[in-house]
């Protein structure tokens, strides 16, 4: 896709969690290359000791995940950083609706280049969206 249908970002941190190393790569190199600073974590607990020592604008959070599942970090990030978006990435839609109620944003992992990118730069750019705003 060309780099001209996509928002100019403004330069923030975003932390992705996600238990797939491929994953957080391909977030990481897609996110960098649009001028955003990157901090990955491959476990809820690696990504919950992260955000409570650096500033992070957005967090992108993988839903499937070993000993805390998306729903658990989303709820201890609340806790820690209640104003920081959580994008909620997945590769169903069938997320309860509590965990749905904890997020900013639910992108399915098959869209995650085309939403990826606009769901960042409408949630950092324009604050937190009212729950249930979704790209689902």
């Amino acid at each position: 896709m060309p780099l001209s249908v996509y928002p100019d970002p403004p330069s923030g941190v975003v932390l992705c969690i996600d238990d797939n190393q491929d994953v957080l790569e391909c977030e990481r190199v897609f996110l960098e290359s649009f001028g955003y600073t990157v901090l990955t974590a491959c476990s809820g607990g690696i990504g919950l000791e992260l955000a409570s020592v650096h500033s992070i604008d957005v967090i992108v959070l993988d839903y499937f995940m070993p000993t805390m599942n998306g729903q658990e970090v989303a709820m201890e990030m609340r806790r820690l950083r209640p104003q920081t978006p959580i994008i909620l990435l997945t590769e169903t839609v069938n997320v309860p609706q509590p965990t749905l109620k904890l997020v900013d944003a639910l992108v399915t992992k098959n869209c995650l280049a085309s939403q990826l990118l606009t769901t960042i730069a409408h949630l950092y750019g324009c604050g937190r969206v009212p729950p249930h705003s979704y790209d689902a």
